[in-house]
């Protein structure tokens, strides 16, 4: 699915298919690298079609973990790739397209794709995400794709908070995802 941003980037969800990530991923090679950020230390890994996991993680070993966790038998490359510093655009101008390669289901990618919807420096509710996909109901779901986000900021899971107003839990920490709402809140494309 193609969904352009307002300030004028397209971000491209492409959906793995059951052959690229069965047997934990064999099919897969993935390159990866470790980057400095606005937010810390990130991981950013891709495929050949697009960004498959983004981590905020200041322990490397941790966040290799976390993407190996998910694809436990593909192969990887320790390399930089064009894709994932294109990506990382997203922190200092406006790419022209973001592609995404990510691993989920179909009630997963549907909450991702309405996440890439919410405008930058603007907050949503498990709640108002529930009704966005027409399932009032599925609020724990909903916060559980949320949860499972695996390109963290790209797909924006923080700016999600509780219908409290608290900016509650985020993967990556609180305080980082207070950070993050603080600057998209200042920041001006």
């Amino acid at each position: 699915m193609e969904i352009q941003l307002k300030h004028g980037t397209f971000v491209y969800i492409n959906k793995m298919n059951p052959d690229e990530y069965k047997n934990g991923g064999e099919s897969l090679t993935i390159q990866y690298n470790y980057f400095d950020c606005l937010f810390g230390q990130v991981l950013v890994a891709n495929t050949d079609k697009g960004i498959c996991y983004m981590a905020f993680d200041d322990d490397n070993t941790t966040a290799l973990k976390g993407l190996k966790d998910i694809f436990p038998k593909a192969v990887y490359k320790n390399e930089k790739t064009n894709m994932q510093q294109d990506s990382l655009l997203i922190f200092t101008e406006k790419p022209k397209a973001v592609m995404l390669h990510v691993k989920g289901t179909d009630f997963q990618v549907k909450v991702w794709e309405e996440l890439i919807k919410i405008p930058m420096s603007e907050l949503t509710t498990y709640g108002t995400l529930a009704q966005q996909i027409n399932n009032r109901k599925a609020c724990r779901a909903v916060g559980s794709a949320v949860g499972d986000n695996p390109v963290s900021f790209l797909i924006p899971c923080h700016r999600v908070i509780q219908s409290s107003g608290k900016y509650g839990q985020y993967h990556w920490g609180p305080e980082r995802k207070r950070r993050m709402i603080e600057w998209e809140k200042s920041y001006k494309m």
